[in-house]
């Protein structure tokens, strides 16, 4: 047997699970609502299913390899209409594939589905991305919590995922935008610590540090980037695993004492860069 994580239908928080759990009904820690696990996925899956709120149409589960059982074709059913429907269908499939871009451009999946993307690239994969809420910006850490999700939040009142995580020269970077200068993301500056020391460590640093990590919030308003720095009055929590691969996951806790309420809280996996050589000295 092994675990997967299925995401709640009402609220988007992950859940972990249990293949020999699939389909049963279990509690959303959130939202407190009675969910039906959904099938474990089969091989490697590149997405997270949304499981079913209790009442809605059951999940039919089937033994693997199995397929769907057919029911039965009426005698006397006419074929030629069963034909001009499948016609209709593929038809309106193609539509929907040629102006998917119109309908729904890439990251602006209609609020309140559960399928919301976790990255610039596509919506298509139907992973689950937790929405900015006013209950998770606690400046305290005793009550900060880590969510079992990819680590997103609130910059500057924009919500904001963390689609790209590196470590370098003992700066942390999360950032929703992939290459150049950062535009939407958190810069954690830890003073130059190799990643070989910060594996396995845990930073906790309060509201009332004299003098802490510099964090820089940056965002674009109305076309221009923007940024702004903390070295005191933040609360941040921040765990790193092990370095393997020149990767290293890590979960963290942002809040940020801004009157927009900015917070970046979750999971994540670095990529660790060495630091780029210095140039040659001059003879």
């Amino acid at each position: 047997m092994s675990e997967f994580k299925y995401a709640c239908p009402v609220c988007g928080q992950h859940i972990k699970c249990d293949s020999s759990q699939s389909g049963t009904v279990m509690e959303c820690p959130t939202c407190l609502q009675k969910i039906t696990a959904p099938p474990a996925p089969v091989g490697d899956q590149k997405f997270i299913f949304s499981g079913k709120k209790v009442g809605d149409r059951p999940t039919v589960l089937l033994p693997s390899g199995a397929a769907a059982p057919r029911a039965p074709l009426r005698t006397g059913f006419p074929l030629a209409a069963l034909a001009l429907v499948a016609g209709l269908l593929v038809a309106v499939g193609a539509g929907i594939l040629i102006f998917r871009g119109k309908l729904f451009p890439a990251g602006k999946v209609p609020p309140g589905s559960a399928l919301q993307s976790t990255n610039n690239v596509t919506a298509d994969y139907g992973v689950v991305a937790p929405h900015a809420n006013d209950m998770n910006w606690l400046l305290n850490l005793a009550t900060a919590n880590f969510p079992d999700t990819e680590a997103a939040g609130r910059i500057h009142g924009q919500d904001f995922l963390a689609v790209h995580a590196v470590l370098q020269s003992g700066t942390l970077i999360l950032r929703e935008d992939a290459k150049g200068p950062v535009q939407f993301g958190l810069v954690i500056n830890l003073s130059g610590v190799a990643a070989e020391v910060l594996a396995g460590k845990t930073i906790n640093i309060a509201t009332n540090a004299p003098l802490a990590a510099r964090v820089t919030l940056h965002w674009v308003a109305a076309g221009q980037p923007e940024k702004e720095s903390y070295e005191t009055a933040y609360a941040l929590r921040l765990e790193f695993g092990i370095l393997a691969n020149d990767h290293m996951a890590g979960r963290l806790y942002f809040c940020a004492p801004d009157d927009g309420k900015s917070y970046v809280a979750g999971n994540f996996v670095a990529e660790v860069r060495k630091p780029k050589p210095a140039p040659p000295k001059a003879p």
